[in-house]
């Protein structure tokens, strides 16, 4: 049985279905970027070194169900490694709602490495259904480029410092103009910076971690952005909040 999942705002519903959820957190026409992301109540974007260990089934439910309207899915290549990312799969199930509106069958992974230090062999990319993109800068070295490229399309997005505007600009000019970013938190800080974050997804763990834990976006410059809220579902303890940028 599925975590049960009640929306609180903007409509009041009990125990919500898939399409339900689908269409709470369906994206708008055009270029989107949204982030998703779990937190503890302290501001810990971890517990014992994984996103993972502060979600439970309710947040993995929407996790997944936001992954369908995904063109792309967007992920740091440390975060990839951290959590232990495996092939964009998606079941059978969401393979048929998709193709149902005529979207791809998977969504694209997209990962970001400016050193391009990745595993060529890791399933990311060999049980991959879709080639992966991979953004980089001009910098990065020739023999970790090469290899990479075997098995990926390598983009430059900036010279020594990769730009989240060109990054969106590259993936809307393939068509991938719904972006679901799952982190991490350098990430996540950069897109903010460069004002390229349009929504946020955050579950809010019904926990307090302490420790050293670092949040969810950091960098090295501040990126006030004021957010307005767009949806609040509850699951038990949990709530599971949707920001969309106001400006």
């Amino acid at each position: 049985m599925s975590a049960r999942i009640d929306s609180l705002w903007p409509i009041a519903a009990s125990d919500l279905d898939d399409e339900a959820l689908l269409g709470l957190y369906a994206p708008p026409p055009g270029s989107w970027l949204r982030m998703n992301f779990v937190s503890s109540l302290d501001g810990a974007a971890t517990r014992g070194g994984q996103s993972a260990g502060l979600g439970d089934d309710a947040d993995r439910r929407v996790f997944e169900l936001a992954r369908r309207h995904a063109d792309a899915v967007l992920v740091g290549a440390g975060t990839a490694r951290a959590e232990g990312y495996g092939a964009m799969v998606l079941s059978g199930e969401a393979q048929a709602w998709r193709t149902a509106r005529g979207m791809t069958r998977h969504p694209v992974v997209v990962l970001v490495s400016a050193s391009l230090h990745l595993d060529s062999g890791s399933p990311i990319f060999a049980d991959a259904p879709v080639r992966p993109i991979v953004y980089t800068v001009g910098g990065a070295p020739a023999g970790p480029r090469a290899a990479v490229g075997a098995v990926a399309d390598v983009v430059e997005a900036g010279r020594s410092e990769l730009d989240p505007l060109l990054v969106r600009a590259d993936l809307a000019d393939r068509g991938l103009v719904h972006i679901h970013a799952e982190g991490g938190p350098s990430l996540f800080g950069a897109f903010l910076a460069a004002g390229a974050v349009d929504e946020l997804l955050l579950t809010l763990a019904p926990t307090l971690e302490g420790g050293s834990a670092g949040r969810i976006a950091h960098g090295p410059d501040g990126a006030p952005t004021l957010m307005a809220l767009a949806g609040v579902l509850r699951a038990g303890d949990e709530l599971l909040l949707r920001y969309r940028r106001s400006d």
